[in-house]
């Protein structure tokens, strides 16, 4: 009898550990950070790394937060990587991005700290000036 109680509550604890998770991610709430990314410094760091500094600014012309940008070059194969964090309202998050010859950038959220913790998403950015990026982020927690 003993041996079958373990085995239920294994087992009951087995499923709630798949169910709930299922069930918490059911009620995940996607939240939009949506700026223009002006820049503000660079830096060349050697011949395959860049960096870029920003001030984001609301569609109202209000600073919302500042962003930095890595961007490296593989040398033998030509592939460009970046990586982004914006510090804002709740602390960083971060990303990585997927750099081409195209006007609109892609990426992906990879995380962050305070409210930004755990965060999971994509980041869309386009070119509207020399210096400036219209910038999407959609993001849940």
């Amino acid at each position: 009898m003993k041996i079958r109680t373990t085995i239920a509550a294994a087992a009951l604890g087995i499923t709630g550990a798949i169910v709930l998770p299922a069930a918490a991610s059911a009620h995940a709430v996607t939240h939009t950070l949506t700026f223009t990314s002006v820049e503000q410094a660079q830096a060349k760091f050697s011949a395959t790394s860049t960096g870029f500094e920003d001030k984001d600014v609301s569609k109202a012309g209000k600073v919302i937060g500042y962003d930095v940008v890595n961007i490296t070059v593989d040398p033998t194969t030509g592939k460009v990587s970046a990586w982004v964090t914006v510090d804002t309202t709740g602390g960083f998050l971060n990303g990585t991005l997927k750099v081409t010859s195209n006007p609109v950038t892609h990426g992906t959220v990879t995380g962050g700290t305070g409210a930004f913790a755990g965060a999971t998403g994509t980041i869309t950015a386009k070119t509207i000036g020399a210096t400036k990026l219209a910038v999407t982020i959609s993001y849940q927690t």
